[in-house]
């Protein structure tokens, strides 16, 4: 079995540098405070969905806080294609903007936008909804719901048929 000895190793501090020397180190600190990295960002951030990429949804943050032009994001909510350009509150991992996570969606402001119409459907019934007016037309014909409560219905051709009692009421009938 062979002897085994004791080394010493001599380790030898590098010289002080002068006054104005710059050393690797300093050298090194200097250019990682320079680099491009992305600052952090504290808090929410409104950016904007980007298109999807593979299934993945993307952002854009302002003012062009990630290296790329969007950024893959995780998200909280279901997104879906149709709603890229909206904005999104986004927050980042750690701050990082090169880690965005999408919070929500923000809807436009109520002054923006007139309400949409609403359509429901169960399977047995259709109930549709609007503000002003609903139209139902097909060629020369319509009906028209107004919100005063008025009913127009117009057409070339009009007829009325039952297998029962056909009534007309109302304040006044007017015929011709």
């Amino acid at each position: 079995m062979p002897k085994k000895t004791k080394t010493e190793i001599t380790l030898e501090r590098p010289p002080k540098p002068q006054p104005g020397e710059e050393t690797l180190d300093e050298e090194l600190l200097s250019l990682v405070s320079r680099s491009t990295t992305p600052a952090l960002i504290e808090g929410a951030i409104i950016g904007t969905l980007a298109p999807f990429v593979e299934g993945r949804p993307m952002v854009r943050l302002p003012d062009g806080r990630t290296t790329n032009s969007a950024a893959p994001a995780r998200t909280t909510i279901d997104l879906t294609p149709d709603q890229v350009g909206q904005e999104v509150v986004v927050l980042c991992e750690g701050g990082d903007p090169t880690r965005p996570i999408i919070m929500g969606v923000l809807k436009p402001a109520a002054d923006d936008t007139q309400s949409d119409p609403v359509a429901e459907v169960d399977g047995e019934r259709v109930v549709l909804s609007a503000e002003k007016e609903i139209v139902l037309r097909c060629g020369k014909a319509s009906i028209t719901l107004t919100r005063e409560g008025k009913v127009l219905i117009r057409g070339a051709y009009l007829l009325s048929r039952s297998s029962g009692p056909n009534r007309i009421k109302g304040g006044s009938i007017q015929l011709n």
